[in-house]
């Protein structure tokens, strides 16, 4: 397993990074959640990413009861505040001071741990004033509860006026978590450039397309059994985007680019993001070990140029471009 800077900051982070969402507390037992943290440490992932609002709490509590008896020097561990929890009351959900500062609380509780190495903001508050919500990003890394700071689908603009702040207030904005694939690079034509300049890094989810990358969905046909695109507690809209039959067609001609490679399809998914140097880090999720040792062994790959260029062409037109995808990630109004 290979590590990256993250943002223009000193801390590395693996280049793969084990995430919970849609698994732990929710689509898997905790054993197999268990598991699979254990088959990430086991090939080299340092990085653990989850957010007090998968499975309203849950996933946290599940990764840290996984992670309980690592040395904790050894692990870097991100999480994010802003969606509804617990009762999901007027306060529980936002990037208010009173939300942020207690939802940290929480997340360290849950995660058993003193400190949080990486603390995002889950998605942009509208109805919070950006100077209240970094200022208390910013007590948060002076009491060390937190040790960098990062946002998450945030626009260009928004990160640019993030950082300004987070400059102003003495710490660093370090990331951005995007989603980001062969299929949806709506980053690329703002979101990473600006990125760049500001030496933030992009710490990406879904580099496999909610699966739909690794070839398991044909034209035509249904969903294999017990696949996210049948998880009714919310895998299956998160996937449907991606569920047309163009789209599984194209994917379906990228086996023989994987192949000549000697890749794995989800392992050439997983190392196409990691082709972009502004990516520090791709999140995969698993519901098996297996899939986990899949996953990390793209890291270190290399994609020719002419791998590259032949993934462009059989996927074409297909791929979601569009800068102001990432606008629509915030919701204008908070849901409680």
């Amino acid at each position: 397993m290979e590590h990256r800077h993250l943002g223009r900051s000193g801390l590395k982070i693996s280049e793969i990074t084990y995430g919970n969402w849609l698994t732990h507390g929710s689509q898997v037992e905790n054993d197999a959640a268990v598991a699979c943290v254990h088959a990430a440490l086991d090939a080299g992932i340092s990085t653990f990413d989850t957010a007090d609002v998968y499975a309203n709490t849950v996933a946290e509590s599940v990764l840290g009861e996984a992670l309980k008896g690592q040395r904790r020097e050894s692990l870097e561990i991100l999480t994010k505040v802003f969606g509804p929890i617990g009762p999901k009351g007027h306060n529980d959900t936002g990037l208010s001071r009173k939300h942020v500062l207690e939802a940290c609380e929480g997340s360290l509780r849950r995660l058993g741990t003193d400190h949080i190495d990486l603390y995002q903001a889950h998605r942009y508050d509208y109805a919070t004033p950006l100077e209240e919500t970094m200022q208390a990003f910013a007590d948060l890394v002076r009491a060390g509860k937190v040790g960098y700071v990062g946002v998450s689908e945030w626009t260009a603009e928004q990160l640019r006026a993030g950082h300004a702040l987070a400059q102003q207030l003495g710490f660093q904005l370090v990331s951005n978590q995007p989603q980001y694939s062969m299929l949806w690079r709506v980053i690329e034509g703002e979101v990473v450039p600006t990125s760049r300049e500001l030496g933030i890094s992009q710490v990406v989810w879904s580099p496999i397309a909610q699966g739909v990358l690794t070839g398991k969905y044909r034209p035509g046909a249904e969903p294999p059994a017990g696949s996210r695109a049948t998880d009714t507690k919310g895998g299956a809209d998160m996937i449907k985007r991606f569920m047309d039959d163009d789209v599984l067609t194209r994917v379906q001609r990228l086996k023989p680019i994987a192949g000549d490679l000697g890749l794995s399809m989800a392992q050439l998914a997983v190392a196409w993001v990691l082709q972009n140097d502004n990516v520090a880090t791709a999140i995969i999720g698993a519901s098996r070990p297996e899939q986990v040792h899949d996953n990390a062994a793209a890291a270190g790959t290399t994609i020719p140029a002419d791998a590259l260029a032949r993934i462009d062409e059989v996927l074409g037109d297909v791929v979601e471009r569009d800068p102001a995808r990432t606008l629509e990630s915030s919701p204008k109004q908070r849901e409680v």
